[in-house]
């Protein structure tokens, strides 16, 4: 098998959390290539956050996914670093997020670490670079409204966040931009 269809096989495994995509269209999946002194398929994935406990079934259902296609002794690895960020997310993975009823992120707003301003009579050094993350609504992935309100900062897992549309009165979940 090349390391294209290996690829796609082991791209095809569901989050687990989000049922809606894959972990190739969540940005999970990193590389996929095959060890050339050994010959085993080697799966390389990064976490969304680094206590995400569905890794270990992610992990697990790559290597059944591989064992079905012929490699039941593929190796999966889990790197940090780069960090993954809500970027990686695909349009396609970020359309059937949307179909689902969960409101995909926007992008991430990494930025230079914050400068200084010395104490003045405004009152104690403040931040005065960087973008300052100020999210003002998330539309509705059911009717698309922007007339929504955060309800808890955290849903059923610690990515996402717990949100309500005021236009059609749906609960739904928002992944939170990393």
């Amino acid at each position: 098998m090349v390391t294209a269809q290996l690829r796609r096989v082991a791209g095809s495994v569901v989050d687990p959390e989000l049922r809606a995509v894959t972990i190739e269209e969540l940005g999970i999946l990193r590389d996929v290539r095959v060890d050339p002194d050994s010959g085993r398929v080697v799966v390389t994935i990064t976490p969304t956050y680094a206590g995400c406990p569905a890794m270990d079934t992610i992990r697990a259902d790559i290597r059944r996914a591989l064992d079905a296609a012929g490699h039941p002794d593929a190796e999966v690895r889990t790197v940090l670093s780069p960090a993954w960020s809500t970027d990686r997310i695909s349009e396609a993975g970020r359309a059937k997020l949307t179909a689902a009823g969960i409101a995909p992120p926007g992008p991430a707003r990494g930025g230079p670490g914050p400068a200084r301003s010395p104490a003045g009579p405004a009152g104690p050094a403040r931040s005065t670079a960087g973008p300052v993350a100020l999210v003002l609504s998330v539309r509705c992935p059911r009717c698309g409204s922007p007339q929504t309100e955060q309800l808890s900062r955290f849903g059923s897992t610690a990515c996402k966040a717990l949100w309500r549309c005021r236009a059609c009165l749906e609960p739904f979940e928002h992944i939170k931009a990393l």
